[in-house]
């Protein structure tokens, strides 16, 4: 056989295998981030145009997260929180509008001292994503039927659903005792 002949074959075998690396590298990262992110892999995975686009934005909030500097609440803060979800829940039966938005304003003071960013909502979320994929969905429900109720007047049930949203992503932000949770 001529040279070039055995070069060619060297070369598809070099791009076969560079194929299977590839492959089996992109099958590991997929798996990873599915693993880390569960419930909100799918849905970044349902919103973006492609799966390497869904997964560059679940690597890219990975890497900010790993710039923040995400820490435990000491327990005298986590002491005063429980108490004052307490008295937001009831807040609740009198005040079902005003109970959710301090609800929220308690959440985005547990994230601040936590050391999440809290200036934009959606940020917020996706910054949260990477510690509490479980819970982080809770968060936007909540945020979108306490919006939603304020905005077209509904009634106490979107408020109370709200409620229970939040209160699942408290309940995680303040028994965590570390920056990443182990779900």
């Amino acid at each position: 056989m001529p040279v070039w002949g055995w070069i060619l074959i060297v070369i598809g075998a070099a791009l076969v295998a560079g194929v299977a690396v590839w492959t089996v590298t992109s099958r590991k990262r997929t798996e990873r981030l599915r693993d880390r992110f569960g419930p909100e892999y799918n849905r970044v995975a349902s919103s973006a145009e492609s799966t390497r686009d869904a997964e560059a934005e679940l690597a890219r909030r990975e890497e900010r997260r790993e710039e923040l500097d995400i820490r435990p609440l000491p327990e005298e803060s986590r002491a005063g929180y429980v108490e004052e979800w307490k008295t937001i829940q009831a807040e609740f039966v009198d005040e079902p509008s005003r109970a959710v938005a301090h609800a929220d304003s308690l959440l985005q003071r547990v994230m601040a001292e936590r050391g999440y960013p809290v200036e934009k909502f959606d940020q917020r979320a996706a910054d949260l994503s990477v510690d509490h994929p479980k819970v982080v969905e809770n968060y936007r429900e909540g945020h979108r039927l306490a919006t939603k109720s304020h905005e077209d007047g509904s009634g106490t049930e979107e408020f109370r659903q709200a409620m229970r949203h939040y209160r699942a992503l408290f309940e995680e932000l303040v028994e965590s005792g570390s920056g990443r949770q182990s779900d």
